[in-house]
């Protein structure tokens, strides 16, 4: 076949698709019910309004829990304050976002505007032109005329920032002691307890493979730093560990740290050494310790040291021991400061 009749094959087929598939344009624009019942649009305003009501009350509501209510009031192990700036914080943003939805689904102008393809430098007629368009839609979406509406948004954008402005402030003069990480409420004889039922753990009931959250039993620590006390939630933090039970024979243990364990059962700090999650996720069979923050990971058999991930050293071992009772007891606190390794350490 000759480069003609190819041309020709080309543009008839180009003209038969143009002739077949024709531009269907713009559909039918259909009003909603606000542009013709003004009660209706009355109605969506108000729900508008209501909207960034709730994101002003969220913030100040989050701003009354920072600066009202105390740090170490807490249910079921939960803090008031904490849960009270995330609920002020969630309504703020929600109350924001859902208010911009349903003002622009069911106020702003929603006509369906073609605009044909044009240079990347506008004329000053096309400029003019589309500044006339931002006019009217102005217009059209009634601010100008939707004063308390007006006035909710802004006050509601306005306010928002200072559910993140504030607490950053409030950090100016903060306790930066980072040398409280260097020690923790285990001592010699604290029995290991379970987390949060703060249940003495006996050797005997640790099985092959099982994993357990362990926390200091409260007994045996002072009574100012107990469960329920103004220091308990800090230290707590500082002293979580995760122990579990494999056999002696995996394990391999440095010789200064041979009697660290006891009958394969090892004790961790569950504060990750990259930015302090709680490393909590084992897998029994490869004896891995995944932190899901950011997927560090640590091998429990060979002293928790980092096989994977942006942790750059190995988990704080606490060394462990039997009582007289069969107990799992500590045989002494941790001998390095638990928590990222980007804090100041002493050896």
């Amino acid at each position: 076949m000759s480069d003609s009749n190819l041309v020709s094959t080309s543009s008839d087929t180009e003209v038969a698709t143009s002739e077949q598939f024709s531009d269907p344009g713009v559909p039918e624009h259909k009003l909603r019910l606000g542009d013709t019942d003004p009660k209706a649009a009355k109605r969506s305003e108000r729900i508008v309004i209501a909207l960034f009501g709730l994101s002003i009350l969220g913030t100040i509501g989050m701003m009354a829990a920072y600066f009202g209510l105390p740090q170490d009031t807490s249910i079921a192990g939960v803090r008031i304050q904490n849960l009270t700036l995330g609920l002020g914080l969630g309504f703020a943003l929600l109350g924001i976002g859902l208010g911009a939805i349903h003002w622009a689904k069911s106020l702003m102008s929603d006509h369906e505007v073609v605009e044909e393809r044009h240079s990347v430098e506008s004329s000053p007629e096309a400029r003019a032109e589309a500044i006339q368009k931002l006019q009217d839609g102005v217009a059209d979406a009634g601010v100008a005329r939707r004063g308390v509406l007006k006035g909710a948004a802004i006050s509601a954008v306005a306010l928002f920032p200072l559910s993140f402005a504030v607490p950053l402030i409030g950090e100016i003069g903060a306790d930066w002691n980072i040398s409280k990480f260097r020690h923790t409420v285990w001592r010699r004889g604290v029995r290991l307890a379970t987390d949060p039922t703060n249940r003495p753990i006996k050797a005997s009931e640790v099985t092959i493979g099982s994993a357990y959250h362990v926390i200091p039993y409260a007994e045996d620590i002072d009574e100012e730093v107990r469960p329920g006390s103004h220091a308990w939630l800090d230290e707590k933090a500082k002293a979580i560990v995760l122990m579990v039970r494999m056999e002696p024979n995996e394990l391999k243990e440095e010789d200064d740290r041979k009697d660290w364990s006891y009958e394969g059962i090892v004790a961790y700090s569950k504060v990750c050494t990259h930015v302090g999650c709680p490393v909590a996720l084992y897998e029994r069979q490869t004896h891995h310790l995944l932190c899901p923050c950011h997927q560090s990971t640590f091998d429990m058999a060979d002293g928790a040291k980092v096989v994977f991930g942006p942790a750059k050293r190995p988990l704080p071992q606490l060394p462990i021991t039997v009582d007289s009772e069969g107990y799992l007891v500590a045989q002494s606190d941790f001998t390095e400061p638990v928590g990222p390794s980007f804090w100041e350490r002493l050896k």
